[in-house]
Order: structure tokens, then sequence, then C-alpha cells
């Protein structure tokens, strides 16, 4: 009979980087957290402007519905998901 355990032994990755030559490469992989976090918040402030806020005039919706959708464009061009 067939030992059907499914523990799984956790997976493990490793980043090199030849420094100083790589530093910003380094920088970058150090601190995409904060990165992703930054996105993140802006994302949601937009999304916030954009469904909550009395603008007075509707010049003013159509110019953050822009930026939003232009942001939203930009992270998609680069294959970012931020719901990941």
């Amino acid at each position: 009979m067939m030992d059907h355990n499914t523990t799984k032994k956790p997976m493990k990755a490793k980043l090199t980087f030849n420094l100083p030559d790589d530093q910003h490469e380094w920088h970058n992989a150090v601190n995409a957290n904060a990165m992703y976090l930054a996105l993140w918040d802006l994302s949601q402030e937009l999304r916030s402007m954009w469904k909550y806020q009395q603008y007075k005039t509707e010049e003013e919706y159509a110019i953050v519905e822009t930026i939003r959708d232009k942001f939203h464009e930009i992270l998609s061009e680069h294959n970012i998901n931020l719901d990941k």
C-alpha cells in the first residue's frame, strides 16, 4: 500500500548578487516588500478618492479617474498584480 503522506517540505529560494556591481538589483530585492506596500497604499488611496470623495466638478472626478486608470495601466504593463 502506498503512503499518501501529504506533508510537504518547505521550498527555499536563494538570490545571489555580486556586490558592489549588483548594488541596485540587491537594493530592489531587499526593499521589494516596502515597494509593494507603497504601491498598495497608493492603489487604495486612488480607489478611495475615486469612489468616496465629493467633488465640486465633474472635471475633478475625471482627473482622479484618469490618474487611477493610468496607475493600473502602468502596473499591468510591468506584470504587477497587487492582489496576489
